[in-house]
């Protein structure tokens, strides 16, 4: 690991990382951003679907906002006893050793950190085609543009990368509330003890839908180096950010059923378009262009995730970068910008070649030639949404399985480093980290049961990692 030196604040933090320039509101318009994507606008359907009442489905996103907490404040800890750019990988590389950070940075490059960059682009792309009323073949296209003019946006600094992601925020935050008022006057008289079968997933599977939908919070802990004054801004932004956006689901979610009723919202996949088209209040013209209204804030909320996942993202290969020498360069900040540079386009790179992979005939029939090469039968695109979809159901075990062992190394530093400098401290240790801990280990058991036989795909790349991290580590000796 590269020296440490102690700031202002007294918290100790990484030579090569950058100053502190981020504000408490910043921070939590980078956390309100990626979470609020777009699982809002798809997802109410099949969570009300799998539950028996209105009130077991608001209950759901209730507990959902609870286990998020219990992250929220692990991470609290782990982020302001360790404050240096890179968020889990830190914690990984202090705990568990570098081999297990590098196969965390690695398997996020490659893969899932990528992959959900690309997954909000090509919505971006699918909500675009609609408004502009484009041909579909067009959406590959439009997805590149929006990582690469994002990308373009973090290079030129965090100045203006920051002021883009609170734009981009606040207009969705905007939007949200024009659907929450259009939803809330609508008055149903419909009670929230309404029964109803539940769906043959039940209770269990609409919170592996909620809990993806809180997904991402915790890539604020990765920015941690820039943030103002992070003994009290990093929890406070955690904290914050997870409130509004509980708040949001909660009151979004209630809308939605007073717009639509129980029964309705549980057969709707586009809850938020049918609201506004369903609605009494708005004439018939107006009813008319809502289609195109509710693609612009999706578009909006596809690109506010798009904008805050590769900002931390960037941040978490320029901490590998500076740790592992066959990857020096993504450590590298320009010194005028203030951006890392090669971290932003190396992860530029993979996204678009993952866009064009998956997005392509071409691309699919290249992953089935390796696939079919060992002695597995082709992927079933059709299956997963036919894109990007198949890529983070692949993913998801790698990605649960490290966020569960992140927030196992809240229990390694408390036994080891007894003493040391905590600035916060998770409160109801050890039972909040346990309960995140648990809800970690269900979603992998869940997103293992969903993908089959693809959550294998995913071992390839991470299993890559191994011999790369063993040259890496080499190559340092040699040169030391």
């Amino acid at each position: 690991m590269t020296e440490l030196q102690v700031d202002q604040s007294g918290v100790n933090r990484d030579s090569n990382d950058p100053p502190a320039s981020l504000s408490l509101w910043d921070a939590v318009s980078i956390i309100v951003g990626i979470v609020v994507g777009v699982s809002i606008f798809k997802v109410p359907g099949l969570i009300f679907a799998n539950v028996s009442s209105p009130l077991e489905g608001l209950v759901a996103w209730g507990l959902g906002a609870v286990v998020a907490v219990c992250g929220a404040l692990t991470y609290a800890e782990l982020a302001t006893m360790h404050r240096r750019t890179g968020g889990e990988y830190v914690y990984l590389s202090r705990a568990y050793g570098p081999g297990l950070g590098f196969l965390f940075g690695w398997a996020q490059l490659t893969g899932v950190f990528s992959g959900s960059i690309g997954t909000m682009a090509y919505v971006f792309a699918d909500y675009a085609i609609v408004l502009l009323n484009w041909d579909a073949s067009a959406g590959v296209g439009l997805a590149l543009f929006s990582v690469l003019l994002l990308t373009t946006l973090h290079i030129l600094g965090v100045k203006t990368s920051t002021t883009v992601q609170n734009v981009l925020t606040l207009s969705k935050l905007i939007g949200l509330v024009m659907l929450l008022a259009v939803g809330l006057l609508a008055g149903s008289s419909e009670s929230l003890t309404t029964e109803m079968p539940a769906g043959g997933g039940g209770f269990g599977l609409a919170m592996v839908f909620i809990l993806y939908a809180y997904g991402g919070w915790n890539d604020a802990a990765m920015v941690s180096a820039e943030i103002h004054d992070a003994k009290r801004n990093v929890p406070k932004s955690l904290l914050i950010g997870i409130g509004l956006i509980s708040g949001i689901y909660l009151l979004v979610n209630f809308a939605y059923l007073q717009g639509l009723g129980f029964a309705a919202i549980r057969e709707s996949g586009t809850p938020a378009t049918d609201v506004i088209a369903n609605s009494k209040l708005l004439s018939p013209t107006v009813r008319g262009w809502s289609v195109q209204a509710i693609a612009v804030l999706v578009m909006l909320s596809a690109l506010g995730a798009v904008h805050g996942l590769i900002f931390t993202g960037s941040r978490l290969y320029a901490a590998l970068g500076s740790d592992h020498g066959l990857f020096e360069k993504l450590g590298r900040w320009h010194p005028k910008l203030g951006s890392p540079v090669w971290s932003l386009s190396a992860q530029a790179a993979l996204t678009s070649l993952l866009i064009v992979t998956v997005g392509t005939e071409t691309g699919r029939n290249c992953v089935d030639t390796v696939v079919t090469s060992v002695g597995r039968d082709p992927v079933p695109w059709e299956n997963f949404g036919g894109g990007f979809d198949t890529l983070l159901a692949a993913t998801a075990p790698v990605f649960w399985s490290f966020f569960l062992l992140s927030g196992s190394t809240v229990f390694v530093f408390r036994f080891r480093q007894p003493h040391a400098d905590r600035p916060f401290r998770t409160p109801l240790y050890p039972v909040v980290p346990l309960v995140f801990m648990l809800s970690c280990v269900y979603m992998i058991y869940s997103s293992i049961s969903y993908a089959g036989d693809l959550a294998l795909l995913a071992l390839i790349p991470l299993a890559a990692g191994v011999p790369i991290f063993l040259l890496s580590s080499h190559a340092k000796h040699t040169t030391s």
